[in-house]
Formats: structure tokens, C-alpha cells, sequence
């Protein structure tokens, strides 16, 4: 599939649960968010939309680069806040900070720059929760993901009570 314009950075909270799509369901056996504590884990998010994968094929392939691949971790953290938000039952204001971001690049063998396409997700995040945004991260390249995706992400945030 072709990748949609580029996400914008909303500028509030309300801009971005507007933005929020409906959560993506679990695609095998396992649950889609998981809490301990004052923690959330979510599972590997796909850049789905509309029920289908938006952003495939290797990153560093024909046509498929590292621009291609931060609009692709974009919509995964996307579609990761909208998972939270029904977690918190429509209270994404809970989340106090973003602390880490793990991310998987499908990438040829000779594409080096996991990190950058990561920054997608990453200026996502710093861009709409400020300081609250900023987080350790893991960019890892792999050979290949569920669904031929290009970006699978997972996050951990921190929550209020």
C-alpha cells in the first residue's frame, strides 16, 4: 500500500484523541495492553489502518526508505496511544510520562539507520507530550515482520494513579 500524508503533531491533548483510531485488535494470543503498577506495556503495534497494514515491504528496498519508515512508526505509535486510551478508558491525560519505545525496522541487510526511522515515533511522541514524551529507546533492525510490515512499536508509559 502507498503510505498516507504525514501524521501532523497535534498541539493538545484533544487534537490528539481526535486523531486516535480505533484500537487494533490483537492479530494471535495475546493481549494487546498489559498494566503492573503504574506501568502499561503494549504489545507489538502495527501500522494498521483501516484494518489493513499501511507501510510493508524492507526498509532500504526500491522506493522504500528511512522517510517511508518514520511515517510508518508514526502511525504504530498511533495506533500504541489508541490502545492506551481505551486501557484508560478514554483518559489518555493519565499518562504521565513515555519511558521507553522499542522499536523493530524490517530493513535490507545493507540499511544502517534504524535509529532514524525510530525518530518517527520518537518526534511523535516529544512533539505532543513535551519533556513527559521523552524516553529511552531500542531501534533494531530485523529481517522481516507480521503482515510483511515495515515498523512494529512498543511502548511503555507511565500512568496516574
Amino acid at each position: 500500500m502507498s503510505p498516507s500524508s504525514e501524521l501532523q503533531l497535534p498541539t493538545n491533548l484533544s487534537a490528539l484523541k481526535e486523531m486516535l483510531p480505533a484500537p487494533p485488535l490483537p492479530i494471535g494470543s495475546y493481549v494487546a495492553v498489559t498494566r503492573v503498577d503504574n506501568l502499561l506495556y503494549t504489545s507489538g503495534v502495527l501500522p494498521m489502518k483501516d484494518g489493513q497494514v499501511a507501510y510493508t515491504g524492507a526498509i532500504g528496498t526500491w522506493g522504500v526508505d528511512a522517510e517511508y519508515g518514520k511515517q510508518a512508526a508514526q502511525l504504530c505509535v498511533l495506533n500504541a496511544l489508541s490502545l492506551i486510551n481505551h486501557e484508560l478508558n478514554g483518559q489518555l491525560e493519565r499518562v504521565k510520562r513515555i519511558v521507553k519505545v522499542t522499536g523493530f525496522v524490517s530493513s535490507t541487510a545493507s540499511f544502517y539507520d534504524q535509529p532514524a526511522v525510530m525518530n518517527g515515533a520518537s518526534d511523535f511522541l516529544v512533539g505532543h507530550f513535551g519533556e513527559a514524551g521523552k524516553h529511552v529507546r531500542s531501534a533494531v533492525g530485523v529481517s522481516s515482520l507480521p503482515r510483511n510490515a515495515s515498523v512494529e512499536v512498543e511502548l511503555v508509559v507511565e500512568i496516574e494513579p
